[in-house]
């Protein structure tokens, strides 16, 4: 970012201006998660801060960011409310299916209406099924267009963003992904997530009724499922971004309450909780784990960018391009790990450092604990262990999957 190019210092402007946006978004995030108040007025201070148009190439008029700005914002939105960045983050991350899967046409389009300040939303996951990622819902010829049918659940942020993007099965079983707007008729979006964490990231079901959904906003992917791209590790390096931003918030408050509300114990022999030298070295932990998280997904943000060049421009190709691919997808992989376990942690310390009037309702500090334990639970850290390992003692690459 130093050579001062127009792109360059507007990548700079975004990424400032998502650091800008942290306390205008964490001042109500408590109200909010306490009553399940959807937080229309904070995703409308996102949309027009123009941060969610990042990734957009400049080959289409877009700043071009790099996945390691697009990492910087997302732990900045995360720290102000996480819910709030796994709301609106998928608008980005979705996006990179377009790299590799959608005509010159159809980018220009997609593009230009993010440009404009359309919000995506995600319609990936499903209940039911034998296994984790098992799909029913059909994306069928009809004329000249297409029908959408199928029933979708953890549609994050569906009920605060434009238009929906939403995969499912082509004629012969191939992958596709259908795009239409959310008021489109034969499409039902309902307000039922009720998980423990993350509650007002609208993370509810959506289902398609016979939905008409137009020629050009179909894109197949058929060989989505077995050929390796940088997609999933982009797709995961946003999840890592938003532990990060947990723990950023947890520390945030828990300094801020031991500095301002907490009173020490008589056998810590002072008379500030910030001078209590356990304390202090909670702290210290605390900060240790946030910050070694923060590092981490810089990291692997670097990889990603390397991996994502490759793959679009064709500098790399068989099994070069392969090695590359999986590099990226395990380096995300130990980010995650480091992301999840300092969101966990750090938010569970809060109340070592706070103490027992912390854990009154009224200022709802265990809400980063309940969202980090939600947020995780995405994708089972075990298996990016695994992962990880393998490919160090053995040279296995990790799965062809959105998951890595």
């Amino acid at each position: 970012m130093a050579d001062g190019s127009p792109a360059e210092v507007s990548i700079q402007a975004l990424v400032a201006a998502a650091r800008d946006l942290v306390p205008k978004l964490a001042a109500g995030a408590a109200d909010r998660d306490r009553n399940r108040s959807l937080p229309l007025d904070e995703v409308d201070l996102v949309r027009r801060s123009r941060v969610l148009t990042a990734r957009v190439p400049e080959s289409f008029g877009g700043p071009g960011a790099s996945f390691e700005a697009f990492a910087e914002i997302t732990m900045s939105l995360s720290e102000g409310d996480c819910n709030i960045a796994q709301s609106v983050g998928p608008s980005c991350v979705m996006l990179e299916l377009f790299h590799l899967e959608s005509t010159e046409t159809q980018k220009r389009r997609y593009y230009g209406k993010v440009l404009d300040g359309v919000i995506y939303t995600n319609a990936m996951a499903e209940r039911g099924g034998k296994f984790v990622g098992d799909l029913k819902t059909t994306i069928a010829p009809d004329g000249d267009g297409y029908r959408i049918n199928g029933t979708k659940f953890y549609c994050t942020g569906s009920l605060v963003c434009d238009e929906i993007i939403a995969n499912g099965l082509m004629p012969g079983g191939s992958l596709g992904y259908a795009l239409l707007p959310v008021e489109s008729a034969g499409v039902t979006i309902e307000d039922d997530w009720d998980g423990m964490g993350q509650r007002t990231t609208s993370s509810g079901t959506i289902r398609f009724d016979n939905a008409a959904v137009a020629p050009d906003d179909v894109v197949p992917a058929p060989d989505a499922r077995t050929r390796r791209a940088y997609v999933g590790a982009g797709f995961q390096l946003f999840q890592a971004a938003i532990d990060a931003g947990i723990a950023r918030a947890a520390l945030a408050d828990a300094l801020d309450y031991a500095r301002t509300r907490a009173r020490p114990v008589p056998e810590a022999g002072v008379t500030r909780q910030a001078d209590d030298p356990y304390v202090i070295s909670a702290i210290g932990e605390m900060a240790a784990l946030s910050h070694g998280a923060e590092a981490m997904v810089r990291r692997a943000a670097g990889v990603v960018d390397q991996a994502s060049e490759a793959q679009i421009t064709g500098s790399l190709a068989g099994e070069a391009l392969d090695r590359q691919l999986s590099e990226a997808s395990i380096a995300v992989c130990e980010a995650k790990i480091a992301a999840t376990h300092a969101a966990l942690r750090v938010s569970e310390m809060l109340f070592q450092v706070a103490g027992a009037s912390a854990s009154l309702r009224r200022y709802d500090l265990d809400r980063h604990w309940r969202n980090a334990r939600t947020h995780t639970l995405h994708d089972p850290v075990s298996y990016k262990y695994r992962a990880v390992g393998d490919f160090l003692l053995n040279g296995r690459p990790p799965p062809i999957s959105t998951k890595y």
